[in-house]
């Protein structure tokens, strides 16, 4: 099929569900690139959508695909396999506390759907709170706490859905006298406003670790902790969502790690299926027997899947195999640094941020008025993709254009710094344009 024939048949054919395209057709995949049709390499600095933390086609996972695929792939969702036992058990084993009761779904959407009805049912309340730049999927109850996009013209969304504001380091308007980040007081600000919007029904606080779509703004170091403590003071269920700082991304196996905050329920998604459709809701002994009791019904087609266990168990194999938590912190460091280095030398990258192997820049006119530089990140993004280059940018109202970078674990240091100087080569190509 012709290129022209192939963006014709698209345009007539295809929903268009979030922005355009990338203008180029892809053919294959391998590592840490993909391919067009012209066998052009792009260096996939997000991971697929995000996901696929050990690069493409690992032959591992490629192993899994092909056996389970071949013997046991679907079932109805009422009967058991023992790679589904498996997952629960090593999940339970690897995550945080008492964390033990697992269910196995599809999407990171899914997963904070089931969260939030057991959050409700477990509770007997309905509100649900999200910081005001979330990103916690598409379905009604999860994009009902999704506040960074996508709430317009699509009528109201479920009662109870209430914010707390997103601790934007670089931006907020809460400062101590040196000009640095007063976090504690914009969090106290935030739930005394909650406590006044509420109905008296707090059911859950539903919070990514870094609010990736929401520009890569990471919770402060104690802010999960707190936040826990206000949760506990409410009688609601702190919920954590790690779709994508899950499974070593940030430099440990789960983000919540470095806080040592045990969530209610933690739902776990993109990473654990490094690209295939994968997703969990785990949560205490405690929440599930009760949610049990009173009825709790989320019986959905692809759920306890053997296929979508089997890879789970793969990916978390290679993941503590291969040290790929430690690896993520050290390739971190060094990616930290040379976004740091691009700040110091160009007045447009304003701020660096996220950790591990999820980061991004915030592309901004001048350093001095942070005015948000849309057209420039934009141009960046083009250059980048011409040079051989994948990135995204988040363009939010009242944010310059934030960068997002997630690479796969198993990059190759050479191609992290290889990525960075592609970065540079755009910014540079941009600003000349």
């Amino acid at each position: 099929m012709a290129d022209d024939t192939f963006w014709q048949d698209a345009e007539q054919h295809l929903i268009r569900y979030g922005g355009g395209f990338t203008p180029r057709v892809i053919a294959r995949a391998a590592g840490s690139y993909v391919y067009d049709e012209q066998d052009r390499a792009i260096l996939d600095f997000t991971s697929g959508q995000m996901s696929a933390v050990l690069g493409h086609s690992h032959p591992e996972v490629v192993r899994t695909v092909t056996e389970s695929i071949s013997t046991l792939d679907h079932l109805y969702s009422g009967m058991l396999s023992r790679p589904v036992v498996e997952l629960a058990r090593r999940l339970a084993i690897s995550l945080p506390g008492s964390l033990e009761r697992m269910q196995l779904l599809s999407t990171g959407g899914e997963a904070n759907e089931a969260a939030i009805k057991m959050a409700k049912l477990a509770t007997g309340r309905y509100e649900v709170v999200a910081l005001d730049r979330s990103w916690h999927g598409m379905t009604t109850g999860a994009a009902g706490a999704t506040f960074s996009a996508g709430r317009h013209g699509y009528g109201p969304p479920p009662v109870g859905n209430l914010t707390l504001p997103a601790p934007d380091a670089y931006r907020s308007p809460f400062r101590h006298p040196d000009g640095s980040h007063d976090w504690e007081t914009e969090l106290e600000y935030g739930f005394a406003t909650l406590d006044r919007q509420s109905s008296g029904s707090l059911a859950a606080c539903l919070v990514e670790p870094i609010l990736s779509s929401g520009g890569i703004l990471e919770l402060p170091d104690g802010y999960l902790a707190r936040l826990h403590e206000k949760c506990g003071e409410r009688g609601m269920l702190l919920v954590v969502d790690e779709a994508q700082t899950g499974l070593g991304r940030t430099g440990t196996m789960y983000a919540v790690e470095r806080d040592g905050v045990v969530p209610d329920i933690i739902t776990l998604s993109k990473t654990l299926g490094a690209g295939l459709p994968v997703a969990v809701v785990v949560t205490t002994a405690e929440i599930e027997e009760r949610c049990h009791e009173r009825g709790h019904l989320f019986f959905t087609t692809h759920s306890s899947d053997p296929l979508a266990a089997a890879v789970a168990l793969t990916v978390l194999d290679v993941v503590e195999r291969d040290g790929l938590a430690h690896r993520a912190r050290v390739l971190g460091k060094e990616l930290g640094d040379r976004l740091l280095d691009l700040r110091d030398r160009y007045d447009v990258v304003g701020d660096v941020r996220g950790r591990g192997l999820l980061q991004g820049v915030e592309l901004v006119t001048d350093k001095e008025s942070k005015t948000p530089a849309d057209a420039l990140g934009r141009a960046v993004t083009s250059a980048a993709l011409d040079l051989g280059l994948h990135i995204n940018i988040v363009q939010l109202p009242g944010l310059g254009g934030v960068i997002r970078m997630a690479p796969p674990l198993t990059i190759a240091e050479d191609e992290l710094h290889h990525g960075v100087d592609l970065l540079e080569q755009a910014i540079v190509g941009a600003l000349k344009g």
